[in-house]
């Protein structure tokens, strides 16, 4: 069993999901998430002697999948995904083991 992380663009998600709809999944979760990358989208602006973050939205999917079929999920959510241009997200593969031992923390 493999845990698959993948933090992609909010428009992308509709498309996603309905890729992987028939994909063989044993489970699936959604959260919005914030953040950057190497997109450098944030922004340093100086408020009143604060710095402040501008960070970009992103949806975060998680599935656990045999691992017989990581490379066929991982290989769809590119498929899907990618634009070609920076900030497109990232992909986690987790083994199962990684994962026992993060809940155990």
């Amino acid at each position: 069993m493999k845990q698959i992380v993948a933090i992609v663009k909010p428009f992308v998600v509709e498309d996603l999901l309905e890729s992987l709809r028939r994909a063989p999944l044993d489970a699936l979760s959604i959260r919005e998430v914030k953040g950057f990358g190497r997109q450098k989208s944030y922004l340093d602006q100086y408020a009143e002697s604060e710095y402040t973050h501008a960070f970009i939205p992103k949806v975060e999917i998680t599935l656990w999948v045999d691992d017989l079929r990581v490379e066929e999920i991982v290989r769809k959510i590119v498929e899907v995904s990618r634009t070609g241009r920076i900030g497109d997200g990232k992909i986690f593969v987790l083994s199962a083991n990684s994962h026992e031992a993060l809940m155990a923390l």
